[in-house]
């Protein structure tokens, strides 16, 4: 419940008077619990008042909310609520979102001890897909799931969450359900919140008022609404012997690959880096294209939530078409080698940061590296409980290119005893590359590190740098990214996979190991 301070008591009344017992608030709201806590008691509702709050959100000085599922940070959380809603009992406790910084065992773990000592009633978990939800279910006693739901947003109904809630009696918590305030005046409220309750007996809308006649119109409609009935299953058409395949991965898993090969055998494709628009738009342009009578058809696009992929299956489900998934696993250091070379092939040399976050905005299967790793985070991998006639997975596997070897060095490798030992590891007579990162654009200790090198070997001898600043990276050529190896590597006609990395840390591992190259320590 966000309001303003001289809103609580009014509003909060207002809710009393009309029968409503949960009242929604977060430790992020501010003094939202105190002030929630204070009307309550005001309007005698203190007694009858079932509050559910939030936690694991953390502000830093300056800077904007964001997740923090660290279990000391939930727990201070958790007991910061406490004492602001002064003597009230917490009846559902629910961590605000998940934190890709802190795994999420860890952070359902600690909101499960919340519960067995007794600090809270029942906890449960926001903001999450139906991955999430099932990894929380194994972890802790959930009682309720928070999610966004409403006539714009159906992602909970379209990614499952709403079916795994029916199928296990959770509570829906639907935030949101008109849409939010700039959303809110397109609807009838009555009716939206009808439609709300009519998907299924678990789902309890959580619409936010500020005036106490919209408390009681919602309070109103509520009441109103007709008894929900369980969800139907979904029912395909009579099958027709069309058959989709749904080719999915993270961005540069080596999808189009894939698909090039279905087409080749006539299969249909509907790719959006070809087409444009949306995955519901190209949702759509399968319904059609299997209405007219296409018999098969392959989609290759980053389908990475169970929501996204839902349009596709819905599509088929109607045409009476099966839907066969082709998951290509590909691990996230590979799809950042494909995705580079993606960027050479098209561009010739990596854009810099500037650059590169405009041909993002414009350019399919452009993306800086934050944009990727944030796909993993994402990903939901496949289930045939979504509707797939079969899900087949697919692992990495690199075809090699031929190419000569080449030696890749860190440049402060020399600083490091040994190094000429380390060097003549490798073939003298090959070209080598020293690279480093420094965000002050000094160059000097690489100038040096190459001379140095220069005088060593028999081969060609070349310097990169990487000036771009700390913090996540916005180029793709920082250290360990393979950016630099891999325009070395062209440039040479060099075969990444056959060469020798040269470094004394883990991140010279790490990018060994991301190019299958030898890695030779310091």
């Amino acid at each position: 419940m966000r309001l303003e301070p001289d809103e609580f008591d009014p509003v909060v009344g207002a809710a009393v008077a009309a029968g409503i017992t949960v009242f929604d608030t977060a430790r992020a709201y501010g003094v939202g619990e105190r002030l929630l806590a204070h009307a309550l008691r005001g309007a005698g509702g203190a007694g009858r008042a079932r509050v559910v709050t939030k936690g694991g959100m953390a502000r830093p000085a300056g800077g904007a909310w964001a997740p923090d599922g660290r279990a000391k940070a939930l727990r201070a959380d958790c007991e910061a609520s406490l004492a602001a809603l002064d003597g009230l009992p917490i009846d559902l406790y629910l961590v605000h979102a998940p934190d890709a910084r802190v795994p999420w065992t860890t952070t359902v773990r600690a909101l499960g001890r919340l519960a067995e000592e007794g600090l809270v009633a029942r906890v449960g978990v926001s903001n999450v897909n139906r991955r999430q939800l099932d990894e929380a279910l194994e972890l802790a006693p959930l009682a309720a799931v928070q999610v966004a739901l409403s006539p714009f947003d159906d992602r909970a109904v379209r990614g499952g969450v709403l079916e795994r809630c029916d199928e296990l009696g959770l509570a829906l918590l639907a935030h949101s359900p008109l849409g939010g305030p700039k959303r809110a005046g397109r609807l009838d409220a009555a009716e939206a919140l009808a439609g709300l309750l009519r998907l299924s007996p678990v789902v309890v809308p959580i619409p936010g008022a500020r005036r106490p006649e919209t408390i009681r119109n919602s309070a109103a409609a509520a009441a109103a609404a007709p008894a929900p009935a369980r969800r139907a299953t979904r029912r395909a058409a009579t099958r027709t012997g069309a058959e989709v395949v749904l080719v999915m991965g993270v961005p540069a898993a080596g999808k189009s690959r894939i698909a090039a090969g279905y087409a080749d055998r006539g299969y249909l494709r509907l790719n959006r880096d070809e087409r444009g628009g949306s995955l519901r738009a190209l949702a759509a342009a399968l319904d059609e294209e299997l209405a007219a009578g296409a018999r098969t058809v392959v989609l290759d696009n980053t389908y990475l939530t169970r929501a996204s992929r839902n349009d596709v299956i819905e599509a088929a489900a109607r045409r009476g078409a099966s839907v066969r998934c082709i998951w290509l696993d590909t691990p996230l250091a590979q799809a950042q080698v494909n995705l580079v070379l993606r960027l050479l092939d098209r561009f010739g040399e990596l854009p810099p940061p500037v650059e590169l976050r405009q041909l993002a905005r414009r350019e399919q299967g452009v993306l800086a590296p934050t944009s990727q790793m944030r796909s993993f985070r994402e990903l939901e991998p496949p289930s045939v409980d979504e509707g797939f006639a079969s899900v087949e997975r697919v692992p990495f596997e690199r075809a090699a290119s031929g190419g000569a070897a080449g030696v890749l060095v860190a440049a402060r490798a020399f600083s490091a005893e040994g190094w000429t030992h380390a060097i003549a590891a490798a073939d003298p007579a090959a070209p080598h590359l020293v690279y480093d990162w420094n965000p002050d654009g000094d160059s000097s200790l690489l100038d040096a590190a190459a001379a140095r090198l220069a005088a060593a070997v028999a081969g060609p001898v070349e310097a990169s740098l990487c000036p771009h600043p700390a913090g996540a990276p916005v180029c793709w050529c920082r250290p360990p990214l393979p950016g630099l190896p891999l325009v070395f590597a062209r440039r040479h006609r060099l075969d990444p996979a056959a060469s020798v990395v040269v470094g004394s840390g883990a991140a010279h591992r790490t990018l060994a190991q991301t190019l299958g190259a030898r890695h030779v320590p310091i």
